[in-house]
């Protein structure tokens, strides 16, 4: 039975740079079909007339540009530390019920005067574990201790898997791992009938380094058919990926690549880290085959409907990828392979979670609005 969240009203923060912003305004979108009004404090660059528009065409949506600044090359907390006490006057202003920030850094101190949920996900701590051997970087702690701030002063915390789950209370000493909710996106509805475009395809922030983009690169260079990257491959440092055998497309509209993924190119991706992965589920709703890596997050979503290969082993992943081009049957199986275990991070089950999540912090307000 579904909690009833009309009426309720709900601060969410979200940057217009970077993957968060599609969640962000799907959530929203999604929520506005259940009575749920939504504020989006926008921190970090603004965002675009498009994004602008998008978010004006939800209901009972409202933005709010704020202007703040997060820089991750900071030599110190300070700008996050304004965020996180501009978030919470922003919170009171609005008469928000209940708070659900991206960035634990963002309650760091407890002054948001409302329920608050954190969704943990990508973070230097976390990153840092995964993808380095060494002590964290001196340069890096305070980050890692401004987070863990955060995160003790939530109410409640979720994450996207239960692999990124786990990780994050190892990195951050928790004493239990924050609850599970898998995000999820529309499907485009049913998929046509297609041979599959003899391509390769990969999709993301592909600057960075934990997507792993030079391995794939590697793979490029065997394979008889061209290698494509939706995405940026400069970070908002300025510093870029370099390429030899995969052709950059850059940055392309939602429209664009969903166009590209119906043609239903082979999807790869060897990420190193990777708290979901937005860009595969958006590749195996659309019946893509999936060369993934083999690593805990891709383990737990897509085992037994991907091909799972360690993630420097080009080798592996060129066989791989070029088995699924020569066996026409076997490529479409994994497709519909793909595409079945998608449904199960389908939006609407999403909102389901994310609804029980609004409703047990709602039932701590003095009038609780959810049943």
């Amino acid at each position: 039975m579904r909690a009833s969240l009309s009426g309720l009203h709900v601060l969410l923060s979200t940057e217009a740079a970077r993957g968060l912003w599609g969640y962000t305004l799907e959530l929203a979108a999604g929520l506005s079909g259940r009575g749920v009004s939504t504020t989006l404090a926008v921190l970090g660059p603004a965002p675009s007339p498009e994004q602008t528009a998008s978010a004006a065409a939800i209901a009972e949506c409202r933005l709010v540009v704020t202007g703040l600044s997060l820089d991750p090359a900071a030599p110190d907390g300070t700008a996050l530390r304004e965020a996180a006490d501009a978030i919470a006057g922003l919170a009171w202003r609005l008469q928000a019920d209940i708070a659900h920030l991206h960035d634990p850094a963002l309650i760091a101190g407890g002054g948001i005067p409302i329920p608050t949920v954190v969704t943990c996900h990508d973070c230097a701590a976390t990153r840092w574990a995964t993808l380095e051997e060494a002590p964290l970087s001196p340069d890096l702690t305070w980050q890692r201790d401004l987070a863990a701030e955060g995160l003790r002063a939530a109410d409640l915390l979720i994450a996207p898997t239960h692999a990124f789950a786990e990780l994050t209370a190892a990195a951050y000493g928790l004493e239990a791992p924050p609850l599970v909710v898998r995000p999820g996106r529309r499907a485009p509805g049913p998929v046509s009938p297609c041979q599959g475009l003899p391509l390769v395809l990969t999709s993301g922030r592909l600057w960075d380094r934990g997507r792993n983009l030079t391995a794939l690169d590697r793979v490029a260079e065997g394979l008889p058919v061209p290698v494509q990257a939706a995405g940026s491959i400069e970070s908002p440092e300025g510093e870029r990926v370099a390429l030899q055998s995969v052709q950059a497309l850059g940055p392309i509209p939602a429209a664009d690549l969903a166009a590209r993924l119906a043609a239903r190119p082979i999807f790869a991706s060897l990420s190193r880290y990777e708290p979901f992965g937005l860009g595969v589920l958006e590749a195996a709703q659309a019946g893509c085959a999936l060369v993934l890596s083999d690593i805990p997050t891709f383990r737990e979503l897509w085992e037994e409907a991907a091909i799972l290969v360690p993630p420097d082993d080009a080798a592996a992943a060129e066989r791989a990828i070029t088995g699924l081009l020569a066996d026409r049957d076997r490529r479409r199986r994994f497709g519909e392979a793909a595409r079945a275990r998608s449904e199960q991070y389908g939006r609407e089950a999403a909102l389901d979670a994310i609804a029980a999540v609004y409703a047990t912090l709602s039932a701590r307000l003095p009038t609780g609005v959810a049943a």
